[in-house]
C-alpha cells in the first residue's frame, strides 16, 4: 500500500503564514521556516501592544493636557483636583482634545475651576 502524504494540507497551512508574513523583509516573507517564528512573534507583540496603546494614550494624553496647564499657570495635578471637587467629569482623552484643538475653551475650564 502506497505512503499516504499530507500535501494538500500542509500546502494550505503554509500559504497561510506566507499570506500573515506579507510585507516583512529578506526569507522572513518567502522561507516557511522562518515566516512562521516572525508570524508567531508578530502575533505576540499584537497581543501585547493592544494592551501597551491604551497606556501610551493615557501618557500622551497627561502630557498634552499638562502642558496646557502649565501655559495656564497651574500644575496639572492641581488642576485635576480642582477638576474632582467641582465635579467636572472629563476624562483625559476629552480634555487633551481640548487643549491641543480648542485653547481658549481649556482656558476658560482652568479659570472656571481657580475661582471656585
Amino acid at each position: 500500500m502506497p505512503r499516504a502524504t499530507n500535501n494538500v494540507a500542509a500546502k494550505q497551512r503554509h500559504k497561510k503564514v506566507l499570506k500573515l508574513a506579507k510585507g516583512y523583509r529578506l526569507g522572513k516573507h518567502r522561507l516557511y521556516r522562518t515566516a512562521k517564528d516572525q508570524v508567531e512573534k508578530g502575533l505576540q507583540y499584537a497581543y501585547r501592544d493592544r494592551r501597551q496603546k491604551k497606556r501610551h494614550f493615557r501618557r500622551l494624553w497627561i502630557a498634552r493636557i499638562n502642558a496646557a496647564c502649565r501655559l495656564n499657570g497651574i500644575s496639572y495635578s492641581r488642576f485635576m483636583h480642582a477638576l474632582k471637587e467641582n465635579q467636572i467629569e472629563l476624562d483625559r482623552k476629552a480634555l487633551a482634545h481640548l487643549a491641543m484643538h480648542e485653547p481658549e475653551a481649556f482656558k476658560a475650564l482652568v479659570e472656571q475651576v481657580t475661582q471656585a
